[in-house]
Order: C-alpha cells, then sequence, then structure tokens
C-alpha cells in the first residue's frame, strides 16, 4: 500500500512539490508537455562511510503511482490557491500515469550510478511523479541500507524493530517494512504488522513496572498473563535484583530478560552468569537502547542473544536519506544532461548488470546507454533491471517482501569481505560506464 488517507487527508496528488506543476503547466502551454522522455533515479555517491546501498520501497512506489490521481478535493485546492491554469487543471483531473517503469528489485544492492528506477513516458506524466517517488526511496532505501549494517553486525542473532515512538507515524510503518526487508526479525509496529504481513513483539515498558508498588507484583502480572516464556525488563531497578525477582516468579523456564540501560555489554555478562547460577540456562538475554550497527558490532563476543533496536534504525542511523535524485536523460530518443558542477548526470537511458566471478563473488557494476555496445555477458552477470509497469499497469507477479529479504542476503553473501566492512572506504565494488 502506499500513503492511507488518514496520513493525507486526501490521496497521494499533493505529496508533490510546487514547481512539479509549474513545469507542467508551461510545458503543456508551449506544447513540449507530449514529448516522449526517460527520467533516471540514481544517487551520485553513496552515504560517508557506507560501502552499498540497498534498494528499498518500490513496492510502496508503484503503489501510490496507481494511486496518484487529482480528484475534485486536489483540484479544488489548486485551484483555489492559483497554483495552475484552467488548462492545467482539465489536464490534471484526466491524469493517469500511462508509460512504462523499469527498475532494480527491491533487496537488490545499488552503488554510485546505478540506474535504480527508469520512468518512460510524455513529460507532462513522468515529472510530476519525481516528489513521490523520491521521498519514498529515498526514505525507504536509507533505513534498509542502515538495517542491513546492523543485521551483519548482529551475526545471526535477531534484532526487533522498535523505533516507533522516534519518528513520523507513518514513517514508521515504512521504516519497519525496510527494515524487515533488510533482516529485522521483527516489528513491534502494529500498523506494519497488519499492512505488510511482518511478525509483530513486545511486552511491557518501565511504566508497567512503577505502575506496580512492587518489582515483583509486576512481574507476576505478566507472567500471570503472558505465560513464563514472556520477556521480563529486568532494568528499572536493580538489575541483579530484578533478575533474581524475575526467576523467583516465573522459575527457570523463564523466555527471556530485557536490559535497556547502562553499558549493556557487562551487563549482560554478569547476567548471564546470575541467570546459569540460578538454573535458568535457557534464559536470553534481550538488549535495546540506543543501539545502532557499532555497538551491535562491539557486543558480538557478549552473551547477547536478541536486540531491540529504535531511533538509530527510523533515522538511518545518520544517514537518513539515500541521496537519490530524479534527472531527465533522455527526449526524443535524444540524451540529454545536467553538467552543474557536483550535480552533473549522464545522459541517455541506461541498463545495468553485476558480474561475478566463478565464486559468485561480486567485482563490479557495469552501465551502459542505448547508445553504447552491449556488453558482454559471462555465465555469472546478471542484469540489474525489471519490469515494473507496462501502460500504466503494474506487472504482475513482482517480487514480494520475503522474496526481497531472501535477494539481500544473496546479494550480501556476494560482497567481497571488504565491503561489509562498517569502516569508511570506497564502495564495495567499482561502477563501470561503458
Amino acid at each position: 500500500m502506499g500513503f492511507p488517507e488518514a496520513a493525507t487527508g486526501a490521496g497521494t496528488a499533493l505529496l508533490t512539490d510546487h514547481y512539479e506543476l509549474t513545469m507542467l503547466a508551461s510545458a503543456l502551454a508551449d506544447g513540449t508537455a507530449d514529448r516522449p522522455c526517460v527520467f533516471e533515479v540514481f544517487a551520485r555517491r553513496l552515504p560517508d562511510g557506507r560501502r552499498y546501498g540497498v534498494v528499498a520501497g518500490t513496492g510502496r512506489v508503484l503503489d501510490s503511482i496507481a494511486d496518484f490521481r487529482f480528484t475534485d478535493a486536489e483540484l479544488s485546492q489548486l485551484e483555489a490557491t492559483a497554483v495552475v491554469d484552467d488548462a492545467t487543471l482539465s489536464w490534471l483531473a484526466n491524469y493517469s500515469f500511462s508509460g512504462n517503469i523499469d527498475g532494480y528489485s527491491e533487496g537488490e544492492l545499488y552503488f554510485p550510478g546505478s540506474p535504480i528506477l527508469t520512468v518512460t513516458g510524455s513529460f507532462g506524466e513522468a515529472v510530476v511523479l519525481e516528489t513521490l517517488i523520491l521521498s519514498i526511496l529515498n526514505h525507504d532505501s536509507a533505513i534498509a541500507s542502515a538495517a542491513a549494517r546492523m543485521s551483519g553486525a548482529a551475526h545471526g542473532r535477531p534484532i526487533i524493530e522498535m523505533g516507533g515512538r522516534r519518528t513520523h507515524e507513518w514513517a514508521a510503518v515504512a521504516a519497519a517494512r525496510a527494515a524487515y526487508l533488510a533482516g529485522f526479525a521483527t516489528t513491534s509496529n502494529l500498523e506494519a504488522g497488519r499492512r505488510y504481513g511482518i511478525p509483530t513483539r513486545g511486552t511491557v515498558a518501565h511504566a508497567f513496572m512503577l505502575l506496580h508498588d512492587s518489582e515483583e507484583e509486576a512481574f507476576r502480572a505478566q507472567v500471570d498473563k503472558m505465560g513464563a516464556d514472556t520477556t521480563l525488563l529486568v532494568d528499572t531497578y536493580d538489575i541483579t535484583q530484578g533478575i533474581e525477582t524475575a526467576v523467583r516468579v516465573a522459575g527457570t523456564e523463564l523466555g527471556a530478560i530485557r536490559i535497556d540501560s547502562g553499558d549493556v555489554g557487562p551487563l549482560a555478562r554478569k547476567a548471564r552468569e546470575q541467570l546459569d547460577s540460578l538454573g535458568a540456562k535457557d534464559t536470553r538475554i534481550v538488549v535495546s537502547g540506543d543501539l545502532d550497527e557499532h555497538a551491535i558490532a562491539a557486543l558480538r563476543a557478549e552473551p547477547v542473544d536478541a536486540y531491540g533496536v529504535g531511533t538509530s534504525v527510523v533515522t538511518g542511523s545518520g544517514a537518513p536519506t539515500a541521496g537519490m535524485v530524479y534527472k531527465l536523460v533522455d527526449v526524443d530518443g535524444k540524451p540529454v544532461a545536467k553538467r552543474s558542477a557536483h550535480k552533473e548526470s549522464r545522459g541517455g537511458r541506461k541498463s545495468a548488470l553485476r558480474r561475478h566471478r566463478s565464486t559468485g563473488t561480486a567485482v563490479e557494476e557495469v552501465i551502459w546507454t542505448a547508445a553504447s555496445p552491449v556488453p558482454e555477458r559471462g555465465p555469472n552477470d546478471h542484469e540489474l533491471q525489471i519490469p515494473l509497469v507496462r501502460d500504466g499497469r503494474t506487472v504482475d507477479d513482482l517480487p514480494t517482501l520475503d522474496d526481497a529479504r531472501q535477494r539481500l542476503r544473496q546479494a550480501l553473501v556476494s560482497l567481497p569481505w571488504e565491503g561489509l566492512k562498517l569502516s569508511h572506504g570506497e564502495p564495495a565494488i567499482p561502477t563501470v560506464f561503458v
């Protein structure tokens, strides 16, 4: 699904910038709105410190384009505020994207210059989609890229996405989807669970502990309702006492304890020793509290069984946007390119493939234009773009969210080991333009 009405009060058509419609109005007036054009989404560079990016949000983009209509409510607003003239209002009243879209599958990796999304249509119907497409892809890809680094740092231990209280309420739903795509096991966000089928998890907050007259009463109430396999929050007061009380109340079959504050590494170590001494050898330890990929990596040697991550994942762990742009690269079949310093683009519609060694290790991303010779394909190469929309209709049987999770696992395994480091460095593989 795209943007729900509850989030906007209307459809998706006004989730755009004013200048999209002023460009449209001018193009309609001078007769250029119908010229066949190709727009491409790409990132000139990766965020600082990142070796790869993860494509996420494509499914949301396609749903939002399908819902991109100017109803009476949108048209009345544009008329009342004189954003466009009557001729443009009439054109918008009949708007429906009728072109083609190709792009990287969700869960695919991208690098500087990768043609992540290619939109083909008339100038008028393609230009008005810029802001909608970029707002989704930049947000979701940033979240997925950060989440993939965290999942890698967790080295197989599950991560719970719990950032709903740290971002806009609907951004939280999109962030949960992107994090799940990138390998998180569950989310605390119930709307994400309903909308996307993501498994949800959650027990109690410190408020529940403080509600009761004693920690023991709170634990007992939770165990009575949820059973001994629940997760008890043990750091409201004294962790050592909390663990002792938790095992006394739930017994040695206690499912897990959660530590949400302090220096969680040493605390987890001491907690493991205490749980084992009390006979709760199978009780898991979940840690949370301002964790990011670096903190998770630092905890790899500690007896931690799962992580809860909030703020850092929903804010892209310091890179809240993927830096993608939407640029016109072809008009009437002829390449066009922007030459501005530091904001240059490469003209011409592009295709891309990723080369691999016989071992499966990726070695480079090759990008070529329609005017260039098609690169020779090796047995281990694969093309990266797939059809997404044809003649305005979303292609049937596109990859699912679970497909995207699996694709990303495979793509990350294919990277050279240096490309998985959390330290600064060059992109994991080079981008080669031919």
